[in-house]
């Protein structure tokens, strides 16, 4: 008798086991699917920008780059529908640096195959944003960074997946010193015997 009961505590025991290995592979399969591991997620990447360079007062261009991974497009920054995301830099304010513009490039149109009549404007593959900074005539020579998001949102020839959000910097350098005169107004001046 002893032994039934001691084989009915073991059977018990490995089907406990049994069920605590079966929670942790599902568990263990729900994480990989919601993390997207064994697929390629859709990203977004920056690449590095260089510094921007200008004097005090006046305009300098930062170009970011951009790349949409393969399979995948993000809405530009006018999508053709109101109920798309279109894509946004929103780049937070630095003391004394200007955000001038920024200017979006020309998205692509396209269509998916499940609804070939509805034109969509996307980015896909690389595409570069341009902002314009002018630090104040007051600012100190020196570094500067500018932080900020490109908020995206991506999708594949079957799905959109939700925005994201991307962190975004650059640097801004702003240079001692005079700005230098246009050297073709000196040259101008020179030629022109009546500015003698």
């Amino acid at each position: 008798m002893r032994d039934n009961i001691g084989d009915r505590n073991g059977l018990a025991s490995g089907k406990l086991r049994l069920a605590i290995a079966l929670a942790l592979v599902l568990a263990t399969s729900a994480l990989w699917a919601q993390e997207g591991f064994g697929t390629k997620a859709p990203s977004v990447t920056m690449a590095p920008p260089a510094a921007v360079v200008v004097h005090a007062g006046r305009l300098g261009k930062a170009t970011l780059q951009f790349r949409v991974a393969d399979g995948f497009h993000i809405n530009s920054h006018q999508p053709k529908s109101e109920f798309l995301i279109p894509t946004n830099l929103k780049l937070d304010a630095v003391t004394n640096i200007a955000v001038e513009k920024t200017t979006y490039p020309t998205g692509q149109d396209m269509s998916l195959a499940f609804d070939p009549g509805e034109k969509l404007n996307v980015y896909a593959g690389d595409f570069a944003v341009e902002v314009m900074v002018k630090p104040l005539a007051s600012v100190t020579p020196g570094k500067y960074t500018v932080h900020g998001t490109l908020r995206y949102q991506a999708c594949d020839n079957a799905a959109c997946y939700p925005p994201k959000n991307l962190p975004v910097s650059f640097e801004v350098e702003v240079a001692g010193g005079a700005a230098k005169q246009s050297p073709r107004h000196s040259i101008r001046n020179l030629a022109d015997p009546k500015l003698k």
